[in-house]
């Protein structure tokens, strides 16, 4: 998956820039403004304490935070200045706070105004160790600041409780200009279909969204899926399930994976339909697990024509501990399902879900079909026909076998040659079927009946002939099946190699 790193930002970048005039919409209602008396001529020197002091939960849009008593300090000279920065030094050495990088920040005058930076900070749920994390957040003024920034963000979904939590992610928002900096990137969130509800979500997941400029990466990273076939409205959804993609580069990290994985097979569609549902598949890294993953499949014995199908059916596939899991399934089929290397290839090529399917899971279905009298070589060459069944819910076979045997009367062999009987529908499609056969005289294998879209159905029933059949078809599930002399069934005949596998993608 793709981390971000904390970024550290130069003095200069730190400098805090005055909000004026905020409009209705973002301005956080902050009380009334302290407006400090006139210096007298006579004493240059002075110190205003504000005696403004809003309870924490008022009534207005949303709950304001205490205002500092303390928010001018001391009008000094040069040597004013040194010696205060010493004595409030000492005061955050006092508390267990490194003032090192404090160095060229400008603090304030004195160590009353320092002392109710510290503790509001604490009030938000910052211990000492997360400010020496990132100690240039005491630079910042409670009132002009923090506040203000604070503010906004319960505004737009950030809870109280997890505002500590958020700071402590990233602390260099609190240097941050609400009208500025904060409310477009918000506006783009919403610009781009991320509900209302969810922008705190989003922002709780990725804080850093907030400092990266819009015409940057953000905006060239959605311009880009948009132009392989992302539906712009499924950005919005693909944002709050994965918003880290808004912070990757397309020229070294989304566009190499998307054209590697076109170059195994897949359609930009599919990759489209894919992303669109799983977003989090653009943050697999392409070097540290992608390609690797691929080549491990292959080492398997999964053919590269089968690649595409698998990464569209299981995308996940691409950033599991692959060579674990797959020893793991490989040693346990060969030991308890009598399944050799090249058969449990195959399984995972036609079903890649295999690979996280848990072993209990499996031996269920298995356990029921040894139960109805089958061999173990039997079964072992219906699941390599057919791995779904090991994914069936045996109540449902029950009932399908009881069918099977009581009703139609057929021997087990069938079973064996067309284990893909159980996958169909007792109701919806074998019983129905079945009493038409019956009603119009004819005796046919399981699979002419079964493995045909309604039409072929109906033409084949009222057809003066019944076709030859020499070997029955292999199953997809979700996909094409293969007929004898290359042929091809499904319910949309014309359905080109692109629609299958977007077929295969949208069903998972």
């Amino acid at each position: 998956m793709i981390f971000l790193s904390r970024r550290k930002h130069s003095f200069k970048s730190l400098l805090v820039n005055p909000i004026h005039h905020l409009s209705n919409e973002s301005k956080p209602t902050i009380g009334p403004p302290l407006v400090p008396p006139k210096p007298s001529s006579q004493n240059p020197q002075f110190r205003v304490s504000s005696v403004s002091s809003i309870k924490p939960y008022s009534t207005s849009k949303f709950p304001e935070y205490e205002m500092p008593t303390v928010t001018w300090g001391v009008v000094q000279g040069r040597k004013e200045k040194l010696v205060s920065r010493v004595i409030i030094s000492d005061y955050l050495k006092s508390i267990g706070i490194i003032p090192d990088e404090l160095e060229e920040v400008e603090l304030p005058s004195t160590v009353d105004v320092m002392r109710e930076r510290v503790e509001f900070l604490q009030k938000i749920g910052l211990t000492v160790d997360d400010i020496n994390e990132y100690p240039l957040m005491l630079g910042c003024s409670v009132r002009k600041n923090i506040i203000p920034v604070l503010g906004y963000l319960e505004k737009v979904g950030i809870q109280r409780s997890k505002m500590g939590e958020f700071v402590k992610k990233y602390p260099q928002v609190l240097h941050a200009s609400v009208v500025v900096e904060l409310v477009p990137v918000v506006r783009f969130l919403r610009g781009l279909d991320v509900e209302k509800q969810d922008i705190g979500y989003v922002l709780m997941k990725y804080p850093e969204l907030l400092g990266f400029k819009l015409e940057g990466t953000m905006s060239t990273s959605v311009a880009y899926l948009v132009s392989i076939g992302v539906n712009p409205r499924d950005i919005g959804p693909m944002v709050t399930q994965y918003p880290y993609f808004l912070g990757m580069r397309v020229g070294t990290m989304i566009k190499p994976l998307v054209e590697y994985l076109v170059s195994l097979g897949l359609p930009k569609k599919v990759l489209a339909r894919m992303f669109e549902k799983r977003a989090y598949v653009i943050g697999y890294d392409l070097e540290e697990m992608v390609k690797p993953n691929v080549e491990c499949l292959v080492s398997f014995g999964v053919r590269k024509e089968g690649l595409a199908s698998i990464i569209a059916q299981y995308p996940q596939v691409l950033g599991l501990p692959l060579k674990a899991k797959l020893s793991t399934q490989q040693y346990f089929f060969n030991l308890k399902l009598k399944i050799d290397p090249e058969g449990f290839a195959r399984v995972v090529e036609r079903m890649p879900q295999v690979i996280s399917l848990g072993q209990n899971m499996i031996m269920k279905p298995v356990e029921f079909l040894l139960g109805r009298g089958l061999s173990v070589e039997d079964v072992a060459k219906m699941i390599v026909k057919c791995p779904h069944l090991i994914a069936l819910q045996v109540g449902l076979m029950k009932n399908s076998f009881y069918f099977f045997k009581s009703e139609m009367g057929r021997p087990l062999k069938e079973l064996v040659e067309f284990p893909e009987y159980f996958t169909y529908g007792l109701e919806s499609r074998i019983k129905p079927r079945y009493q038409r056969l019956q009603h119009k005289g004819i005796r046919s294998s399981l699979s002419w009946f079964l493995n045909c879209s309604d039409q072929r159905f109906e033409e084949r029933l009222y057809a003066d002939y019944i076709e030859t059949e020499t070997e029955g078809p292999s199953f997809v599930m979700g996909g094409k099946l293969d007929l004898p002399g290359n042929q091809m069934v499904s319910d949309d005949e014309d359905e080109s190699d692109d629609e299958m596998l977007y077929r295969r993608t949208v069903s998972l």
